[in-house]
């Protein structure tokens, strides 16, 4: 299989906005707010333009403190947009959402570089940077899916336990339905780059698996760990 990953001209690219322009025209036209809409394509735009700058200076450090630095970072920002749905308690939420999120991301970020890949150093940033955002991303998504249905349930009455089981599935339906569509509905995002790319499928499939059980081990842990720790905060209020 080739190596060469095709060039998209820039000209190719703008055809991509095209699906874009006619959903942002159907918000338009029902006449529902297209501000949101506009502002959130704007913004894709510009922290993917950044992060493709920010990510060839981070992949060529060679400092450890600089890469958990960079991780820290990561840890701190998706533990406050993971409580963005319950603003109310979020500045109570944030310190167990950070605490659930290091230590599910964490434990799951250590079994994959060293234990799955055995990188050398354990810092190697072209892995650990992708990895870490990847699992970071999923914790946060699951804690913030959690955080948000248990203060649903407790609203409506339920008891901690109750809602915390409600919660915790909830949390992890999106996981889990990736997990039963990926091969059949849909081909990731990770593995269908590494083919594009050239790689073999069935490497790129082994690396999939791996990021599918990574997935599914952070968002379960990290929402299990997060429901656990707000049991006696009062979320009625």
């Amino acid at each position: 299989m080739s190596s060469t990953v095709q060039t998209i001209p820039l000209i190719n690219l703008l055809v991509a906005f095209v699906p874009v322009a006619l959903v942002v025209g159907i918000i338009g036209c029902w006449r529902l707010d297209t501000k949101n809409a506009l502002y959130a394509i704007a913004r894709m735009l510009l922290q993917l333009l950044l992060i493709g700058y920010v990510l060839s200076y981070i992949f060529d450090s060679d400092s450890s403190a600089f890469i958990v630095a960079v991780l820290i970072v990561m840890v701190f920002s998706s533990s406050w947009i993971a409580l963005g749905s319950i603003k109310q308690h979020r500045r109570t939420l944030f310190r167990y959402a950070l605490l659930a999120i290091v230590i599910g991301g964490g434990v799951t970020l250590l079994c994959v570089s060293q234990g799955v890949l055995t990188l050398s150093p354990w810092y190697s940033p072209r892995y650990v940077v992708p990895l870490a955002g990847m699992i970071f991303a999923s914790s946060m998504n699951s804690v913030s899916l959690a955080g948000e249905r248990l203060h649903a349930e407790m609203m409506r009455g339920e008891s901690y336990q109750t809602a915390k089981n409600i919660a915790f599935q909830a949390s992890i339906i999106p996981v889990v339905n990736s997990l039963l569509a990926v091969g059949l509905v849909s081909i990731p995002g990770m593995m269908t780059g590494q083919i594009l790319s050239g790689i073999s499928p069935l490497i790129a499939a082994q690396y999939q698996v791996m990021v599918m059980c990574m997935v599914f081990g952070a968002s379960g842990i990290s929402s299990a760990l997060f429901l656990v720790m707000v049991k006696n905060v009062d979320l009625t209020e």
